[in-house]
């Protein structure tokens, strides 16, 4: 995840900073967050309203896309060589020490765990926990996941960079970039026919949803390649991005509609329409309405809000912390009597995952970034 205003995991320092980034930014992390809080206890209408927040995750995929492939484009059409080294550094600095400080809680404190079982240290050290994830044993930590399609995203990504650069493939990219989505859909329909369908009405269904559909780097690309895609548009076809900005705000539009459309394909979240039709739609469906905020003409676009910038900046903090806050907190609280189905209670969770967030991101995050800095003079 970049240094500016990123997903999951990055400060927002950018000379042109994009106000837009950081509301969706905001979005995607309370939409997640109120996805996962109705598995533990909750009030009754946080069921109604998060059943899809699971869609998050794809949100946050699609900016991971547009942002690290953003910088490296820009590079190249500076006509500047790629250094790995400096893109693993700031990768390392950003994104492992918050993220070994986790695992570490987990794996040293029982007690911390939500439900089930921790998956060994070695998965989460390999960033490999979605690759076989059985979810029915082991469910602690398991949002982990997502930060394992991108950690293995971010390595493929400027080594295929690389690739293109030497061979000068050059535009013709995009034509693999195509390729790629369009197999998704038979990578997926495969999986279904041999992995789901096969368990359709049995006890294992939902483990082996999870585990063969929703997991795997192969079926979540969708959303990282419309990304990607989006940022090569717009670095080496600005024409583009001017007549985008011009019709930008009914993009955004087109965006959010296509977007409650794939809200009612995926009713029932694991579904075949689900796994064939509605991640690729999801995808589309959030690459739109970013294509438009980062346009000038956009309404979003030099909307300043300081909720949304902190929430931004606290993401990635509040999305590896999130699951050990609420089961904490509502351990905590309950024993004296608070119900855990009460708003009151899911107010002191909104409460303990801010200051866990902070706490981490001014005692970890921070210094982290200072160290990053650091170490990149000394290059």
């Amino acid at each position: 995840m970049p240094d500016a205003a990123l997903p999951i995991g990055e400060s927002s320092n950018q000379p042109h900073k994009l106000l837009g980034l950081d509301h969706l930014r905001a979005f995607a992390i309370l939409y997640v967050v109120l996805f996962h809080y109705q598995f533990f206890g909750h009030p009754a209408w946080v069921s109604k309203i998060a059943g899809f927040g699971w869609s998050g995750v794809d949100l946050f995929f699609v900016l991971s896309g547009f942002l690290i492939s953003g910088q490296l484009f820009g590079t190249i059409a500076k006509g500047n060589a790629i250094s790995l080294r400096e893109f693993f550094i700031k990768r390392f600095f950003r994104i492992i020490p918050p993220f070994l400080l986790v695992v570490a809680l987990y794996d040293f404190f029982p007690v911390l765990h939500e439900w089930g079982h921790f998956s060994p240290l070695w998965r989460y050290l390999t960033f490999t926990l979605n690759f076989g994830l059985d979810l029915s044993k082991y469910g602690t930590f398991s949002h982990a996941w997502s930060l394992c399609v991108e950690e293995q995203f971010y390595l493929i990504l400027p080594l295929m960079f690389l690739l293109f650069n030497n061979l000068k493939i050059g535009n013709k990219a995009v034509y693999l970039l195509a390729v790629l989505f369009i197999g998704g859909f038979a990578i997926r329909l495969w999986n279904w026919n041999h992995f789901i369908d096969p368990v359709l009405g049995t006890d294992h269904y939902g483990a082996y949803w999870n585990e063969y559909m929703y997991y795997p780097t192969y079926n979540r690309l969708d959303s990282l390649l419309v990304g990607v895609g989006i940022a090569g548009l717009y670095t080496f076809y600005p024409k583009i991005k001017t007549r985008i900005n011009k019709y930008c705000n009914l993009v955004m539009f087109l965006g959010v509609g296509l977007l409650l459309i794939s809200g009612l394909i995926c009713k029932g979240y694991s579904t075949y329409n689900t796994a064939i039709f509605g991640f690729p739609i999801i995808a589309l469906s959030y690459g739109l309405i970013l294509a438009s905020v980062v346009c000038q003409a956009n309404i979003f676009y030099s909307l300043k809000s300081f909720i949304t910038s902190q929430i931004a900046a606290l993401s990635y903090a509040i999305y590896l912390s999130h699951k050990i806050v609420i089961h904490v907190t509502q351990k905590l609280f309950s024993n004296p009597g608070l119900d855990k189905d009460s708003n009151l209670m899911m107010l002191c969770c909104i409460a303990a995952m801010i200051l866990a967030a902070l706490l981490m991101r001014y005692l970890i995050e921070k210094p982290a970034l200072k160290l990053r800095n650091y170490v990149l003079k000394k290059l």
